[in-house]
């Protein structure tokens, strides 16, 4: 078995983003066994989750969801060239990330060393 481990690079707009989709997957839905069917595959959901609460100090601030939202405006705008693409229909942008940002210190790592930032 190889245990080389694989460096990934993401901008910060990127990881901040990617972060509080993989909260509202992992925490909010309940259902992470529905969403991804192989167990395995949780291993590697967890450290890169894990990975990017220790890393990003955004899902601590008291402005989340303005940051989360310019953030996703910079990335669709990278992404389709200032078009925007929004969220969900009828999603609140503002709740979700409110409790993510609440919730993360205690939920976010899952057994990754190092608790503190």
């Amino acid at each position: 078995m190889d245990d080389e481990e694989i460096t990934l690079r993401l901008t910060r707009d990127q990881a901040f983003v990617l972060s509080d989709w993989l909260y509202q997957v992992l925490f909010r839905s309940d259902d992470l066994e529905g969403i991804v069917h192989d167990r395995a595959v949780w291993s590697p959901i967890y450290a890169i989750s894990g990975t990017l609460d220790k890393t990003l100090s955004e899902i601590f601030m008291p402005d989340y969801s303005p940051r989360l939202e310019a953030a996703k405006d910079r990335l669709r705008a990278d992404l389709y060239g200032g078009a925007d693409e929004s969220t969900t229909p009828g999603r609140d942008a503002t709740d979700a990330p409110q409790a993510h940002q609440r919730e993360r210190g205690t939920a976010g790592n899952h057994g990754e060393g190092d608790q503190g930032s």
